[in-house]
């Protein structure tokens, strides 16, 4: 058997050496920390990283962080078996440390500009035979004596020869301008990239990691935000409405969220957490002070003023950057108590500004169909639908309407406006308004009255071509005085079956059921007395 050779010392030294250089490297690489969670909040978010802790680490070092938010917002938490230690923070430059996107738009542009030299081989090597083809004699010039087979042999030996050439030629220089095209493309990108470079941030982690597990690193970054929004679906023929919630979330924050666990909070931690207290409010009380006027004295006049230079102003380009200009989406919160919504899906959100539609959930609601007219206001009747308040919190937010799959519009939900979910889904051309002056008169009510009067009455026709019965809701703003001088008097024909409709003064309502082809014919008479010295307004 052959005995094993002790190590030499300088074997021994470099392979120590070697290893020494693996651990070095290891150490000093940076851990990988991908964002997992965020928490967005009106105008700013909460960004979680987790990175992978080995046993018997010691050190961690988390490269690429955006150096825009605050360093006194970082917190870090780690599993059981995992001691922290100290936690130092410091800034990059954007030359030092160039950015993830940076360096993969270099290397993409360094492997097809290899791709392009293989390519040019290839021309030159096509060249060189094309110049061989070209300067081959001709078929003419051959020896009488040739052999005439040997003759056409070459001759179509050449013609093929020549055609592959070319087109070899023609094939590599449409993949040369492909290539070209997409070198321009990314180099762009590259330039846009650069120019929008920024500082970033590196966060060194002491531990004592007795077992492998896991360190999650938080903070607060700003340019983000988001608002709810909603869509609702009413099927006409079950009464029924598909209420879908949204948020509609965008960033700015430096970084791009990819694949990230999304929460959505109306909390505002942005706002100072400190109540106000009040101070003593002192009131003193000064006595007037008897101002002695001075004696007159002449005035010189008054010099002319000097002479305003002019100063040439140069017009630069501007160091504000698009995401210095970002406004995040408001949110209109109500409550007393912060809310958090949890998006179901992972989430993908570009640092660009762009607003992102996210759902959150859907639900069925049975609602209650009308049709409501106000003749005074407008001759269109329109389709009603109401339904009880779903229960949990909801945001006044807008919403998208669509009746039957058809959108007819959107509007804007005060969710603390009513009690009901209330909304109209447009026109209903099968309903036909139609208001008619039946009488006007303007005048004194005697002839040496000081009183004006004014009598006004209208007749309003409602027709249904429905197939079906439809209910029936018609709205009128009566006058209501203010003043004691001014007096009305209002005749209805039918009246009305609600007075201060919705708690509105003056607002009245007639309900029915309208049978099919059924007409609702409603008469109102208003009688208004009034000074004649003086001016009434609104008066119909």
């Amino acid at each position: 058997m052959t005995p094993i050779q002790p190590i030499q010392p300088i074997a021994a030294a470099v392979l120590l050496l070697c290893v020494q250089g693996v651990l070095a490297a290891s150490a000093d690489a940076p851990a990988v920390a991908p964002i997992t969670a965020v928490t967005v909040y009106p105008g700013s978010a909460t960004v979680e990283r987790v990175v992978q802790i080995k046993a018997g680490q010691t050190e961690v070092e988390i490269a690429g962080l955006p150096a825009n938010f605050d360093a006194r917002t970082v917190r870090v938490q780690a599993s059981n078996g995992i001691q922290l230690g100290q936690i130092v923070t410091r800034d990059v430059s954007a030359a030092e440390a160039p950015g993830a996107r940076e360096a993969e738009l270099e290397q993409k542009i360094q492997a097809l500009r290899d791709s392009r030299e293989v390519l040019e081989v290839d021309v030159q090597a096509a060249s060189t035979v094309r110049a061989y083809l070209e300067k081959l004699p001709a078929a003419g010039e051959h020896s009488a004596a040739a052999d005439g087979k040997a003759i056409a042999g070459a001759i179509d030996a050449v013609r093929h020869g020549a055609r592959d050439t070319f087109s070899q030629i023609q094939r590599t220089q449409v993949q040369l301008r492909d290539l070209d095209r997409k070198i321009a493309v990314l180099v762009k990108e590259l330039s846009r990239v650069r120019s929008g470079a920024r500082d970033q941030r590196r966060i060194t982690v002491s531990l004592a990691a007795r077992q492998g597990g896991t360190l999650r690193l938080s903070y607060q970054v700003n340019g983000a935000g988001w608002k709810p929004a909603y869509r609702a679906l009413l099927d006409t023929t079950t009464s029924r409405i598909d209420l879908e919630r949204m948020a509609v979330v965008s960033q700015r924050t430096g970084e791009d969220w990819s694949g990230v666990a999304l929460k959505l909070s109306t909390g505002q931690p942005r706002l100072s957490p400190q109540a106000p207290e009040p101070e003593p409010r002192l009131l003193k009380y000064y006595p007037p002070t008897v101002l002695m006027e001075p004696a007159p004295m002449m005035m010189a006049p008054a010099s002319a003023p000097a002479p305003v230079q002019s100063v040439p102003v140069q017009i630069t380009g501007s160091r504000v950057r698009p995401e210095d200009l970002y406004v995040p989406p408001v949110l209109e919160t109500q409550g007393n108590f912060d809310t958090e919504f949890n998006v179901p899906d992972r989430a993908d959100l570009a640092s660009d500004g762009r607003e992102v539609s996210l759902p959150l959930s859907r639900l069925a609601l049975p609602v209650a169909q009308r049709i409501r007219a106000t003749p005074a206001m407008d001759k269109s009747a329109f389709l009603m639908a109401e339904a009880e308040r779903p229960a949990g919190v909801w945001l006044s937010g807008d919403v998208q309407l669509f009746r039957d799959g058809a959108y007819v519009g959107n509007t804007h939900w005060n969710s603390q406006a009513t009690e009901k979910l209330q909304w109209s889904f447009g026109r209903d051309e099968l309903v036909r308004v139609t208001v008619d002056r039946a009488g006007q008169q303007t005048g004194s009510s005697g002839f040496l009255s000081k009183k004006g009067e004014r009598d006004v009455t209208d007749v309003y026709t409602i027709a249904s071509s429905h197939k079906t019965p439809v209910a029936l809701e018609v709205l009128e703003a009566a006058p209501v005085s203010t003043s004691d001088e001014v007096k009305v008097e209002a005749v209805f024909e039918p009246q009305p079956a609600v007075k201060d409709w919705e708690r509105r003064q003056g607002v009245v309502a007639w309900q029915k059921t309208l049978a099919p082809g059924e007409t609702m014919k409603i008469k109102v008479r208003y009688t208004i007395r009034y000074p004649k010295e003086g001016g009434v307004t609104n008066l119909p």
